[in-house]
């Protein structure tokens, strides 16, 4: 199964749906609405959509199947290689996870664009693993953590280095408008333990520029969760970006960001190819009023 959001016209209401692969190109078949998908995640992944033939995707708009509610928790620092070439490479390795947040108005979906905001260079890229809540927890063990986690998804935590590295807080770098992009979730029992190991690569322009394993991680999922359950509730529907690995832009010499029709790829076993493609804004250009009346 591939997870999406859609609506089917206009601002409609979200509903989730399975994304197929037919003979006549790509369907969706809806599952449940939005709210009533996250309130039984794991039965409704179960149930399926049934035997239908589907909406063509030409037909639909694909969103993110996020709550507007929801809480995205991301781990820093999670990858030793990755904590080894950036700005905190002279720090020891973190003793819980380093969790920041994004705006789920940031999260966007496939083949899709980005813009480069104006005081930035350009964007960094950040592939990852996107995992999905579907029971609450508090004050959860690791194990109970590890097993409300319903799908995983590809993801790219693009991040404007410049408004990131101003402040020690992260927040404002990394919710650029749009920039944080979503494969289809696959649910987690097709896709097994990330601590098995899942190969993680990046491309820009076709050129690889991350290369590793989900088993490297730092803290697994069910720890991050444990961890963030002690703290505050976490609800079904929630999701945790678990980290990039080594090989980030920022941290090359010299720097290379992300510019001006650059095309990236989050390619992740078992999840499927993430692309999105960076541009430079344009200015808007209007004449003044009566000019041609």
């Amino acid at each position: 199964m591939r997870i999406v959001g859609i609506r089917r016209a206009g601002n409609g209401p979200v509903e989730v749906a399975d994304l197929r692969s037919t003979g006549r190109g790509e369907v969706v078949v809806p599952i449940a609405g939005l709210d009533d998908f996250w309130s039984d995640a794991r039965g409704h992944l179960a149930r399926g959509g049934g035997d239908v033939a589907g909406i063509p995707r030409a037909d639909v708009t694909l969103v993110p199947p996020v709550l507007p509610g929801a809480r995205v928790f991301c781990v820093g620092l999670n990858y030793r290689r990755h904590h080894a070439e950036g700005s905190y490479s002279g720090d020891p390795i973190p003793e819980v996870p380093t969790i920041f947040a994004r705006w789920t108005s940031s999260l966007a979906v496939g083949d899709g664009v980005v813009e480069i905001p104006d005081d930035e260079e350009g964007l960094d890229w950040e592939g990852e693993v996107m995992a999905w809540v579907g029971a609450d927890l508090a004050v959860a063990s690791a194990d109970e953590a590890h097993g409300a986690v319903v799908g995983y998804s590809t993801f790219d935590d693009l991040t404007a280095r410049g408004a990131q590295k101003r402040t020690s807080q992260w927040t404002l770098g990394k919710n650029v408008d749009g920039s944080g992009p979503l494969g289809p979730m696959v649910p987690a029992d097709e896709v097994g333990d990330l601590r098995d190991g899942l190969r993680v690569r990046t491309r820009v322009n076709g050129a690889t520029v991350q290369d590793a394993s989900t088993d490297e991680m730092v803290f697994t999922v069910g720890e991050t969760l444990a961890y963030v359950s002690r703290t505050v509730t976490v609800r079904a529907g929630d999701l945790v970006a678990t980290g990039t690995p080594s090989g980030v832009g920022y941290a090359r010499d010299p720097q290379w960001l992300l510019g001006d029709g650059d095309l990236v790829e989050v390619e992740v076993e078992r999840l499927g190819t993430l692309r999105t493609t960076v541009v430079r804004r344009r200015p808007i250009h209007s004449s003044p009023r009566g000019l041609h009346d």
